[in-house]
């Protein structure tokens, strides 16, 4: 029996059950936000659509499995390297509610592990340049402008409109397209845990052709579910209220470019950032209807999250290679992220909000000591 592989599945659908606690929001946060769909109805209904998406297309998962890394040069423990960096990132990303990508930590942290394994040759930079960051740099790009069009438009034909009767409408179109938002995250972001198991299979069986067993298909979209029920509330309330105020007609507005792109890219085998996708398109349906509705420092918070999470997940991928290679180093590596693992699920976590708080109550501090030493 190969533990090293059945390390690597295990690894896998936790890092899948964390990217289903992190995205979370993707499908939800703008129906949450809206009030269209109470909480734990919109959870629920947000598992079972992601769920069921991950057995629409296997596209995405081919593209991860044979477009990321060299299967014929890489081994077993580069691959759980790297998905233990995926893993760190992205818990660390969620403890301060940033909402990052999962494709991006789990591609840098598989790429950083190989280059420390076996130097960059081993990754296939044209099928990452191409696959991954072509299409997720385009996605949030395509969700503005395709979110602010139908925002606007949405806007012309309801301007003269009671906006109660408006917001009440648009709040039942809401179940439509939040269900389409979480259905096809499902299809995208499921597939990437496959692709990584099939990978580890293709490794383990050298010569074999790519195929992806039912019974990964059925533990990947389990994970993600029991991930996505037990919720992302932190980067909920980012994309859901700090981004954005939003109302009915944006949110509709959002989800439904959402929707269509990330529908699309699966098709295509893309595996994109749902995250970069839905806060783009939340950006542009709330910019259409006035550049005061956004709320840009955190729009900058988040960028600066996105173009730091590939070379990030990266290094802690590579720092995992290189902890494995030491005798006894898969399970010294698989120990040091569980214990981090639970650090950052009971420790007291800081958001940017309360790193304000603190430098809020150190101002007023000093102004006290000046007005007292004035006095």
């Amino acid at each position: 029996m190969d533990y090293t592989l059945i390390a690597v599945v295990a690894v896998a659908l936790f890092f899948d059950f964390t990217n289903g606690f992190h995205d979370t929001a993707n499908a939800i946060a703008t129906s949450i936000a809206t009030r269209a769909i109470p909480p734990r109805i919109a959870v629920l209904g947000a598992a079972i659509l992601n769920f069921l998406g991950a057995f629409i297309s296997l596209a995405v998962a081919a593209t991860v499995a044979k477009g990321i890394v060299d299967a014929t040069v890489i081994s077993m423990e580069v691959i759980l390297a790297g998905v233990i960096g995926a893993i760190i990132w992205n818990l660390t990303t969620w403890r301060f509610g940033m909402p990052t990508s999962s494709s991006h930590a789990l591609v840098g942290g598989v790429a950083g592990s190989a280059i420390a394994a076996g130097g960059f040759s081993v990754v296939l930079w044209d099928g990452i340049f191409n696959k991954v960051l072509v299409p997720s740099l385009a996605a949030p790009i395509v969700g503005i402008l395709a979110a602010g069009i139908i925002a606007y438009i949405i806007y012309h034909f309801t301007k003269h409109r009671i906006t109660e009767k408006v917001n009440k409408v648009f709040k039942r179109m809401q179940l439509v397209s939040a269900s389409f938002v979480a259905f096809t995250h499902g299809t995208n972001d499921a597939q990437k845990t496959m692709g990584i198991i099939a990978l580890a299979l293709l490794i383990n069986n050298p010569g074999q052709e790519f195929h992806v067993p039912m019974w990964v298909i059925v533990s990947s979209a389990s994970a993600m579910a029991i991930g996505t029920y037990l919720g992302g509330w932190r980067i909920i309330n980012t994309l859901g209220h700090r981004l954005v105020k939003l109302e009915p007609p944006q949110g509709f507005a959002a989800e439904t470019a959402t929707a269509g792109i990330l529908f699309s890219t699966a098709h295509f085998g893309f595996p994109v950032s749902t995250t970069h996708t839905v806060s783009g398109s939340i950006v542009g349906a709330g910019a259409a209807s006035g550049k005061s509705k956004v709320r840009w420092q955190v729009v900058k918070h988040i960028l600066i999250a996105w173009v730091i999470t590939l070379p990030s997940a990266a290094l802690v991928g590579a720092m995992m290679e290189e902890l494995i290679r030491l005798p006894g180093g898969s399970i010294v590596a698989l120990t040091a992220a569980a214990a981090l693992a639970y650090a950052i699920f009971f420790t007291r976590h800081w958001t940017w909000e309360s790193m304000a708080q603190v430098r809020a109550r150190l101002n007023l501090l000093q102004k006290v000591r000046s007005r007292t030493r004035e006095v």
